[in-house]
């Protein structure tokens, strides 16, 4: 991790005051003065910050229920957003959000400060089921079940969808499950076969579930269970 980095997450401090204590020589690392912010450290190191010991910086792991009507970022000029959410003892600017939802979709985000995890929900590589639960416009015809799980092929795209898995709950409704996280696909989706989505919710990233007992705009750290669940 970067050193300026690592030093915002252990203090509390913003990277601004860190460089400032940076540039002052105020950090060494295995006891070296050390001003260059980029560099690289570990939890393995002997980090002194303006004479005091550093221990490593707690990892952050969050399950959100997003609310409808919230920007997945920290600042935005026209909608609430997802910072706003977070109490103050907590650094969005420090976080990182495991699949991003649209403004008008609502349930579980993931979010950390770990960037391993992260790449472990996020890479394509490890595909990670997604579900959401779709309401429609129209009645979904059960042929969607096979032409989902064949791919779909998106206005604009090179290559059809991966093979998506469609449990219809009712005329209206229905599970997706998804491999990959395209722009609206879900949306997307539901229009190549001539329908609308009128509603959508995730609540399900891998076998991460959202908690029931989480209301909306609720949040609340990850169990150890459920951290060592990424794989």
């Amino acid at each position: 991790m970067r050193l300026d980095k690592y030093l915002a997450h252990a203090t509390g401090l913003s990277r601004k005051e860190v460089k400032r204590a940076l540039h002052k020589k105020s950090v060494t690392v295995n006891a070296q003065v050390i001003r260059d912010s980029a560099f690289q450290v570990n939890d393995s190191d002997d980090i002194v910050f303006q004479q005091k010991n550093i221990d490593a910086p707690k990892l952050r792991y969050l399950m959100l229920n997003k609310p409808q009507g919230y920007v997945c970022s920290n600042e935005d000029p026209s909608h609430p957003t997802i910072a706003g959410l977070l109490t103050d003892e907590i650094r969005p600017q420090e976080l990182n959000i495991a699949g991003r939802l649209d403004a008008d979709t609502t349930g579980l985000l993931l979010i950390t400060s770990d960037g391993q995890w992260l790449h472990k929900i996020t890479s394509p590589n490890h595909k990670q089921p997604k579900r959401y639960l779709v309401e429609t416009a129209d009645p979904i015809d059960p042929t969607a079940i096979e032409l989902f799980a064949k791919g779909i092929e998106l206005k604009n795209e090179k290559h059809p969808t991966k093979a998506a898995t469609l449990e219809i709950i009712e005329s209206h409704m229905a599970y997706l499950t998804l491999t990959e996280g395209r722009y609206h696909q879900v949306k997307r989706m539901f229009a190549a076969i001539g329908n609308k989505v009128t509603e959508l919710h995730r609540d399900r990233i891998g076998a991460i579930v959202l908690d029931e007992d989480l209301g909306t705009g609720e949040y609340r750290e990850l169990t150890d269970a459920e951290i060592s669940q990424v794989q």
